[in-house]
């Protein structure tokens, strides 16, 4: 329970130096704003350009809300999916509510409270004749919105706005808005939507940080309990559990990076408040600082800002989006790394609470630090044994390349099916590309904002990844809740010196298969960037089509091996799991010694070299069976193996060279390699690179992935040994 004399004393704290007349002052002492200190932010407004950070924010705000101001007050009947105009006027109606809630505490200006009060009055009209929202599709129909997750959105901004002016209205003003707009609409989103409430999704957090800070806003304990523990306040789900079982130890959400930007949010906001209102529960220390973590570890999941597209994912989405401004802001205000600083600086915004002033002004006195971004392995599960997410990086710099395997569970609903998937960035831009979700976010006429039907039929696929495709299917049969019992085994994983590798195995996707992927990146003295050995293997229980698809950004320039055209027509790869959705522009037959195909992307040259024998290699272009045009046109190539039982697929990615378009130059456009052999020795795979100038690399990879475990190998006459399953020896030039 939350104790009034406990509420009373945060209000007292956060209460504003603003004066209210005598009449009403005794009737607004329960009405203080209570998710935030507000008293850090009052009478600011004429300071705030001290720290330009918060200034900037500041006139920002005030513009957009002096905007909305002056178009007037629209709160329409909902009628539109999303990218509507009614459903785009409820968002902005949100934005404007919070907005000028951060305003009336900062500035003292009557105005913004009267605005938002007047914006809330009418919405207490609307609210109570709303049902089901008339384009409800197959999500859980929200009033507002076309889906409950929506509702939600709306009720955590405008909540907070309510709070930052709610002293400034009559009792019967509050009485009339906490009753016809916060109470029922959480109302509608907690014992009315139980199946979304109690789930263990980001739909639920929302909808649990909604109804939770509206609780502590309407000074209701019972409100703030389900929130916490679920709808029966067992404990079984809820907020708590959610941060229980959502996060890995390691701060991974589940659903992957692109919805744990999303999901962030709440998880922040609400945790803000509980910690404002209920101290004693240490929120912030919850499961060892889950919190603080998922901040941390969020940063880390992105490549130059951007977050890495895995899962039903948008690949435009980067640090700044209002998800990161609120999770840096408090995060700092929680830890003080002064590392979150730099990633301030990186956004240019914070945000008009206690904890972006804090950010602006400790920028402004120049204590940011750079952000350490570094190798990692974040485990996956809410134990962390569900596999994980390896990240390489070549360099604490954001730009520095970054390889990306991604080894972890489906992700739930919005998981997709790709195993030992791969991402590579280099020189500022994604080279080995995954292609996200099939969607145009909020624009209407692409089926109003929604996933489109390519989503399931292409964009989850295996073959839309770069992954092992065993007969033209997908993994698991394209069954998620199949999927969600099953996840890889990450055997390995090095993130320091100049060999780093991640080795993880998945068992089930097939029945009856078994592969395991080595993914090493490689620092050799002399060349400029990395490179990439990728070893997949196939243990198979009877003969098989397996193909490897990449997936690449870029222009090909050419190939080591001849090809077999169609320039007059282009033929569909197969008829179904998102064979369908590819065109087949060549294909060919590379020898023992002319296995590469190599593409430029941004000036750079990439060269992909296999030592697969036997291979065919696809090559083509995504988009086909498409009359909507609802999909990208991106390149790819497959490594084909028929009729094969067990298998080693071998490849090496070799970023090399310059063309600088404005000189018109060209420099190292060849390849630095010469040959790229694999080879079986015991239970070791021995992957030997000869360069042009005759030094040679061999990396030696294990059956037995034990790190204690002692090897050992001929090479080059000598007795070499090492521990672990990654070896690796450097030869002189070949003579």
């Amino acid at each position: 329970m939350i104790a009034r004399s406990f509420l009373i004393g945060v209000a007292a704290i956060a209460m504003s130096p603003l004066t209210l007349p005598m009449a009403a002052q005794a009737a607004a002492d329960d009405a203080h704003p209570v998710l935030m200190n507000a008293g850090k932010l009052s009478a600011l407004g004429a300071n705030a350009q001290a720290y330009p950070l918060f200034g900037e924010e500041l006139a920002r705000v005030r513009k957009s809300v002096d905007a909305a101001m002056k178009a007037g007050i629209s709160v329409p009947v909902p009628k539109d999916a999303g990218g509507g105009a009614s459903h785009e006027q409820h968002k902005r109606n949100y934005t404007a509510l919070y907005g000028a809630g951060q305003l009336y505490r900062i500035t003292g200006e009557r105005r913004y409270a009267d605005f938002a009060r007047d914006m809330l009055l009418a919405y207490a009209k609307l609210y109570p004749t709303l049902g089901p929202h008339p384009a409800a599709s197959n999500q859980a129909a929200g009033r507002l919105f076309w889906q409950s997750l929506n509702d939600s959105v709306w009720l955590v901004y405008a909540v907070q706005g309510y709070d930052a002016v709610r002293d400034a209205l009559t009792p019967q003003e509050r009485q009339t808005i906490d009753d016809n707009v916060f109470r029922k609409t959480a109302q509608f989103l907690s014992t009315g939507s139980p199946k979304v409430f109690d789930r263990i999704h980001n739909h639920a957090t929302w909808a649990n940080a909604g109804v939770g800070m509206t609780g502590y806003v309407l000074r209701d304990p019972d409100l703030v309990e389900k929130a916490l523990k679920g709808l029966d306040k067992s404990g079984k789900s809820g907020f708590l559990r959610q941060l229980d079982l959502l996060f890995s130890p390691d701060g991974y959400y589940a659903e992957g990076p692109y919805y744990q930007r999303y999901a962030l949010q709440p998880f922040v906001i609400f945790a803000a408040a509980i910690e404002a209102n209920e101290p004693q529960r240490r929120i912030f220390a919850y499961r060892d600082g889950i919190v603080p973590k998922a901040i941390r570890t969020t940063i880390q999941l992105t490549y130059d800002g951007y977050f890495f597209p895995l899962n039903d994912a948008m690949p435009d989405k980067s640090l700044r989006t209002e998800e990161l401004y609120q999770a840096v802001a408090i995060g700092y205000g929680v830890t003080h790394d002064p590392a979150l600083l730099s990633i301030a600086q990186w956004q240019k915004r914070t945000v008009l609470t206690p904890q972006g002033l804090e950010v602006a002004r400790d920028v402004a006195a120049g204590k940011a630090r750079p952000f350490p971004f570094a190798s990692m392995l974040l485990r996956d599960g809410p134990d962390g044994d569900k596999g994980g997410l390896a990240i390489l990086r070549a360099g604490p710099g954001d730009k520095d390349q970054v390889l990306v395997a991604k080894n972890t569970a489906q992700g739930m609903g919005h998981g997709h099916f790709d195993k030992l998937n791969w991402l590579l960035y280099d020189n500022g831009q994604a080279i080995v590309t995954d292609y996200g979700a099939a969607r145009f976010l909020n624009i209407e006429a692409k089926d109003g904002g929604r996933y489109l039907p390519e989503n399931e039929s292409w964009a989850k696929q295996t073959v839309a990844h770069n992954t092992l495709v065993v007969n033209e299917t997908s993994h698991f049969g394209g069954d998620a809740k199949l999927a969600e019992t099953l996840a890889p085994r990450q055997l390995h994983f090095s993130g320091e010196g100049p060999t780093r590798a991640s080795i993880a195995e998945m068992d089930g996707a097939y029945p009856g298969v078994t592969f395991r992927r080595a993914l090493v990146q490689l620092d050799i003295k002399g060349l400029k960037s990395p490179l990439m050995v990728d070893l997949l293997k196939v243990k198979g229980g009877k003969p098989a089509r397996y193909d490897l698809p990449l997936h690449f950004a870029g222009h090909i320039i050419d190939t080591g091996f001849p090809l077999q055209s169609n320039v007059t027509t282009r033929p569909l790869l197969g008829k179904a799991d998102g064979y369908q959705h590819l065109w087949v522009d060549a294909t060919g037959k590379p020898g023992a010694d002319n296995g590469v195909l190599t593409w430029i992307q941004d000036g750079r040259f990439y060269s992909y070299r296999i030592a697969t024998p036997g291979v065919t290699m696809i090559l083509g272009e995504s988009g086909a069976s498409d009359p909507r045009f609802n999909l990208r046109r991106e390149p790819f190539v497959i490594q084909r193996l028929d009729g094969a039982t067990d298998a080693a697929f071998v490849s090496l990615l070799e970023p090399h060279g310059r063309y600088d378009a404005s000189a018109e130059t060209t420099t190292g456009s060849e390849s630095a390699v010469r040959g790229f052999t694999h080879a079986r020795q015991g239970d070791l795979d021995v992957v030997t690179l000869t360069l042009r100038d005759g030094r040679r690399v061999m990396l030696v990879l294990a059956d037995d992935t034990d790190p204690a475990r002692s090897h050992s190998l001929q090479v080059g006459g000598k007795a070499q040994s090492w521990k672990g399953p990654v070896g690796r020896f450097d030869g002189e030039k070949a003579k």
